[in-house]
């Protein structure tokens, strides 16, 4: 049963949240990130990339690029620009994009779930991915960057969330790409047990986005168990911070393929040899974005055609029937060359947020072909975690991104 708690948040003033609010740290390059922080100096991404306060000669692994963080953390506590609430609460976290809502509760997950395999994950992590905020978060004493999970919808959850909703809320605000951002707190005690007692009733939450982060923050949690032999499980290193969805309100958008060159194939060999496991149609010039699952985009020479997958390569099971498996492993791998998605430089991937524009843009640069997808579904993402399975890579790109900087779990 997962184990979800309340937490004292420390949050930024309301004067000044829309200025902190940041997309993930992670979304950005370092000349991009300073960018960013140059214009806006109450942005979180100050102290989220906090190499963007040195000049570029100093690493952006140096130790004194992590203390930063953590004395530009302490000032803005200590300058008003955050402010610590009294009182335990959850807090609900309202996205707008495009019309459609999302709405999380913001609380805090327990590190055993993850450890116990309550809190499930689809993806694997890179070490050195997790060294960065493994060092951010231990420097600092605070998870800044919440860790975005989904669950099966809960209609007692789903209940108190629409009551809270109805009143004024914390915050709200519009940022420059148009989401709408809103937050309430719920410190009323009764309805704090009845959330906490409904994760209770919830057999598995999952990581929708976030992996990272979230093995992180379970690693500091360990490391400051041995530090700390006589721990009870109650110090707030045993949690990280997370907002949970349910998933009748999440929406997944596909993750693009493009590829360097046709491994020494002509088009028309090309086109010849990948008719063996897909129906290869002509759309023409329009962008063709797949209407259903086993249907992909193909984009090759200013054309656009439309790829069927065969039904030999339907399969049950959660993994080879992705249409991002279908696709790596009936024509990336064995016609482009692809061997491993994760490390072959001759392969990129485009969030399906930039649109298939940016597919034709990036093979008039730098690339030669390009595979629309149509979105992994919420539905085979709980499959492929419950099976203890793994997804391939960059299977699923989620929007609206969390913005980091709105809550902050200090672990001191």
């Amino acid at each position: 049963m997962a184990i979800v708690k309340p937490f004292q948040c420390v949050r930024p003033d309301e004067r000044y949240a829309h200025l902190v609010a940041a997309l993930p740290y992670d979304v950005y390059n370092r000349r991009e990130a300073c960018q960013v922080t140059a214009a806006n100096p109450k942005s979180f991404l100050n102290i989220d990339r906090p190499e963007t306060q040195f000049s570029d000669d100093v690493d952006i692994y140096d130790d004194r690029v992590y203390e930063k963080a953590g004395e530009m953390l302490n000032s803005w506590i200590k300058d008003g620009i955050f402010e610590e609430d009294r009182l335990e609460a959850y807090y609900i976290y309202k996205l707008i994009m495009d019309g459609r809502s999302q709405t999380g509760i913001v609380a805090c997950s327990s590190i055993d779930d993850y450890i116990n395999g309550v809190i499930k994950k689809h993806e694997n992590t890179r070490e050195e991915k997790e060294v960065d905020r493994i060092r951010h978060v231990d420097t600092t004493d605070a998870q800044t960057g919440p860790i975005f999970l989904a669950y099966r919808s809960n209609e007692a959850i789903n209940k108190i969330v629409d009551l809270k909703t109805g009143t004024k809320p914390l915050y709200d605000f519009v940022l420059e790409d148009g989401i709408s951002h809103k937050v309430w707190r719920i410190d009323n005690a009764d309805m704090i047990h009845m959330i906490e007692e409904a994760f209770h009733g919830i057999p598995a939450t999952y990581i929708a986005d976030g992996h990272h982060r979230a093995a992180s923050a379970v690693k500091v949690g360990l490391k400051r168990r041995r530090e700390n032999q006589g721990f009870t499980g109650e110090e707030p290193f045993n949690y990280f911070l997370s907002v949970l969805f349910p998933d009748d309100q999440l929406m997944i958008m596909p993750y693009n393929r493009v590829v360097k060159d046709l491994n020494g194939l002509s088009e028309t060999d090309f086109l010849h040899n990948i008719q063996e496991f897909f129906e290869v149609a002509c759309v023409g010039a329009e962008p063709y974005a797949p209407s259903e699952k086993g249907m992909f985009g193909l984009y090759l020479n200013q054309t656009w055609y439309c790829l069927k997958a065969r039904d030999s390569l339907k399969s049950p099971d959660p993994v080879k029937g992705l249409d991002v498996s279908i696709l790596q492993d009936n024509l990336l791998g064995p016609v482009l060359g692809i061997g491993d998605p994760r490390t072959d430089k001759r392969i990129d991937f485009i969030g399906g947020i930039r649109g298939l524009k940016e597919l034709e843009k990036r093979c008039a640069e730098d690339m030669t072909v390009a595979f629309s997808m149509y979105p992994t579904s919420i539905e085979e993402l709980f499959d492929v975690a419950d099976a203890g399975r793994l997804m391939p890579p960059k299977s699923t790109w989620f929007e609206p991104k969390l913005r980091s900087g709105l809550f902050i779990h200090m672990l001191k």
